[in-house]
């Protein structure tokens, strides 16, 4: 019994939780908030695009050859709103104080600061 409550309990803070963050994400000062950043991180790509480019060719380099060791040198960093992989060397925002850098899901070069959550 007390298990079923403690599962009901969770399963109602979840939903609540859920619930006031689709509010605040809606909210019409968040999305412009939102569409600012975007635009920013899609500016700073284009930036940095020639500078990064060859970071981005070995990346699709390993891939095509199935380059496990290459791969698993590149950032862990992902942008998952954007559907981004930054192909830059892991440690790199350390070492180069640099962002994360890649290209979007829609081909785009983009560049962001720290990570956001997949369904921004």
């Amino acid at each position: 019994m007390r298990g079923a409550i403690r599962r009901h309990v969770r399963t109602s803070a979840f939903a609540e939780a859920k619930k006031a963050i689709s509010l605040l994400l809606s909210d019409p000062g968040v999305q412009k908030a939102r569409a600012l950043v975007e635009a920013a991180e899609t500016q700073l790509g284009m930036e940095l695009r020639a500078r990064l480019q060859p970071f981005q060719d070995r990346y699709d380099q390993a891939v095509r050859d199935g380059n496990a060791a290459r791969l698993t040198g590149v950032c862990p960093g992902k942008h998952g709103r954007w559907g981004g992989i930054c192909v830059l060397n892991d440690g790199h925002e350390t070492s180069m104080d640099e962002p994360h850098w890649g290209y979007n899901s829609e081909g785009q070069p983009i560049a962001w600061v720290g990570s956001a959550p997949d369904d921004w």
